[in-house]
């Protein structure tokens, strides 16, 4: 199949597996550039680990601490002359190239919110690891079917109070618009922190301390955002914030817990980065677009791989104590919320029209990086020729 992209609003829907791969290869080779870490994980869970955050702390810690990863995902197969996710496609470049270095890979395609997906990834830490020393939670997804209940939760992107209108920026046509977005009520904002909440990270924390499989000194994070007073009244104010909110006093309560056999359980902070959940939010791509401008024109810019090589490399397993903030949280948006990165963002937000949008928002690099996420615009791969879309997992087989 020749595959090309199909934009759809905030989504593409094909994924290309050769584009994957290389995206999978370049994150390993800015790792590797850096050398093994000392002292980091060897038996990792990640939970939520085909894109984003989750993905890169698979192949941090895979290619840059040597560890064996198990990795819990719900992605889509290829099927019926359809591509694959590009989750998936990730998960299948990643299980190859960590088998060719001798690396354990487990991967599991499975709703990570069911009772089942921590049946499964128990038996495998049982029979193959023994227990695991970091578990990371970095699950994004839309719904939740809650393990106990049956019931099905759904996440909404919406102010808390009273509606909220803002500039924004229509992705498609590279233009600007006026949003308005409908305050949420009481069930949307309880929908909301059932899905992004803490409350799975917890179940997960619990099975697994339940079957004794967390080693002393065992490290859990999960991942955060706060953003900037431009982006709060819909996002650390809104539907989200709430859910953010709970993830992080789940923090506290699970830290209480690990520190009875000298472990952490931690949020990490991140900064603000291009994904296909983050596409979604209304406001938040303008803001990224603004940002990222700013950051590249400062030398502070980082991507995915690099914000968690960072996180890795100079707070988890950098010696010593672990550097939190006065709320407890590592601050790996650091980079973002300095004054001066912050100061002009609000500065070019001010002036911003559709005619000088290029000007200040760094959109052809949004766009770069948008393609990226589903394998396409990397060089090297040939986008005209036949390739083989029926992939399949190694540890499936």
């Amino acid at each position: 199949m020749i595959i090309e992209p199909r934009i759809r609003g905030f989504i593409c829907t094909t994924a290309h597996p050769v584009g994957c791969a290389k995206y999978i290869q370049d994150q390993i080779d800015y790792v590797r550039n850096r050398g093994l870490m000392k002292n980091g994980p060897q038996k990792v869970l990640v939970i939520g680990a085909s894109t984003g955050y989750g993905l890169a702390s698979r192949v941090v810690t895979a290619f840059g601490c040597q560890a064996a990863t198990i990795g819990v995902f719900l992605e889509k197969e290829a099927e019926n002359n359809r591509t694959a996710s590009a989750g998936w496609y990730n998960s299948v470049a990643f299980e190859q190239k960590a088998q060719k270095t001798g690396l354990y890979a487990k991967s599991l395609n499975i709703d990570a919110f069911s009772d089942e997906a921590k049946a499964a990834v128990i038996g495998f830490i049982k029979k193959d690891l023994g227990k695991v020393d970091l578990v990371v939670y970095s699950v994004a997804a839309p719904r939740r079917q809650h393990p106990k209940t049956g019931q099905v939760a759904k996440a909404v992107l919406k102010p808390i109070g009273a509606s909220y209108t803002s500039m924004s920026l229509d992705v498609t046509t590279s233009t600007l618009e006026t949003v308005t977005l409908p305050a949420a009520a009481q069930e949307e904002i309880d929908q909301t922190i059932s899905v992004m909440g803490g409350e799975d990270w917890e179940y997960w924390m619990d099975a697994l301390e339940r079957e004794k499989l967390l080693e002393e000194g065992v490290v859990t994070v999960a991942y955060s955002y706060i953003g900037p007073e431009i982006t709060k009244s819909i996002y650390r104010n809104g539907t989200i914030g709430r859910a953010k909110d709970h993830l992080e006093a789940t923090a506290h309560e699970l830290d209480k817990r690990m520190k009875k056999i000298r472990g952490r359980a931690l949020v990490s902070v991140n900064k603000a980065l291009v994904t296909q959940s983050s596409s979604a939010i209304p406001v938040i791509p303008l803001y990224f677009v603004l940002l990222n401008k700013v950051m590249k024109e400062k030398g502070v810019y980082e991507d995915c791989i690099a914000q968690v090589y960072r996180l890795f490399s100079t707070r988890l397993y950098a010696g010593g104590p672990i550097p939190v903030d006065e709320k407890g949280l590592i601050r790996m948006d650091d980079w973002e919320v300095r004054k001066d990165v912050q100061s002009q963002v609000r500065a070019n937000w001010e002036k911003l029209n559709d005619k000088n949008l290029a000007q200040f928002a760094d959109m052809e690099g949004y766009h770069k990086e948008f393609l990226k996420l589903f394998g396409f615009g990397f060089e090297g791969v040939d986008y005209a020729a036949d390739v083989d879309y029926e992939q399949r997992l190694i540890s499936a087989a």
